[in-house]
């Protein structure tokens, strides 16, 4: 059976040599990270994020993602690093004019333009396919390609205006070099918010140690007491040490305020004399009258 007719097998056919590696269409590569979320393999729809690392999510997805919290939850790997949607930025892409649709065709009779992509670059026009990088801005969210970021260089977002750095532009799709040096920004940035919210934390608590203890001696010191008056007024009443004349220990406005209640108590003193006298001539004088009319009146009995 076999190698009859004159047929010279060769050697690759007959001796087994390693398996070729199986080379991954680039085309459908490109499809499946530029059209497809990256966590549920769905067609990406609007509203659509991204991630510190790049990668395109629909925004559903992680919502659901982020809910889950059952034990039999199967760890994804595209998705391990999102813990909060505050980890994800939401996209503002811009729609292709010359986008015609993604309606699938009933009879197959459709030519699918896998080049033709939905969104664009607002400033240079280039499709978001794959084909180019794409880079967006964590502050705002804005998409361009990295063509119009190089070409028109600016600190300020093409689109909206919002200022920003260069570490926050995220490349989306990058390679491996990229996605290393996006993960070494996003720990960093990860690990300082961490240390400003401690530091925030230890102010707060010795603000709070501070102000409990100062409310104690502050009063036992000061000699003040407050007392609310029926208006709600709140007025403060001072005690002073009074020395053993007497006499107040602070020789200022106390001082003045004992030497003018003396004054007021001798000329108190003063006016009930005054009155004292004038009521005693007063009496004298009547009496002087009554013995004056007595005198008459015995004189003109007797004669």
């Amino acid at each position: 059976m076999g190698c009859d007719g004159g047929t010279i097998p060769k050697r690759h056919e007959l001796v087994k040599g390693p398996r070729k590696v199986e080379k991954v269409d680039k085309v459908a590569e490109l499809v499946a990270r530029w059209f497809y979320c990256a966590l549920s393999q769905e067609k990406l729809r609007r509203p659509i994020v991204a991630c510190e690392l790049g990668r395109l999510y629909n925004k559903d997805a992680i919502i659901e993602y982020l809910l889950d919290k059952s034990p039999d939850k199967t760890p994804m790997e595209s998705a391990s690093h999102i813990k909060s949607i505050k980890n994800v930025t939401e996209l503002q892409l811009v729609d292709n004019p010359a986008w015609c649709g993604d309606k699938e065709s009933i009879k197959g009779d459709k030519y699918d333009d896998l080049q033709a992509a939905r969104f664009i670059c607002p400033v240079v026009g280039l499709e978001m396919n794959g084909r180019h990088r794409f880079c967006f801005l964590r502050n705002c969210g804005c998409v361009f390609s990295e063509r119009a970021l190089k070409e028109i260089k600016a600190e300020v977002c093409h689109k909206c205006g919002v200022p920003f750095q260069e570490e926050d532009v995220i490349v989306l799709n990058g390679n491996k070099e990229d996605v290393e040096i996006l993960k070494k920004r996003m720990e960093e940035r990860r690990l300082k918010s961490k240390l400003e919210k401690k530091s925030k934390k230890g102010k707060t608590a010795a603000a709070a140690s501070q102000q409990e203890p100062s409310a104690g001696p502050s009063k036992a010191k000061s000699g003040k007491d407050c007392v609310s008056s029926s208006s709600g007024e709140s007025r403060q009443i001072i005690f002073t040490k009074s020395s053993e004349n007497g006499n107040p220990a602070v020789p200022g406005k106390v001082n003045k305020a004992s030497s003018s209640t003396k004054r007021s108590i001798a000329d108190s003193e003063d006016k009930s004399e005054a009155y004292k006298s004038i009521f005693t001539t007063h009496s004298s004088a009547k009496r002087s009258k009554e013995e004056c009319s007595n005198w008459v009146t015995h004189t003109a009995y007797y004669f």
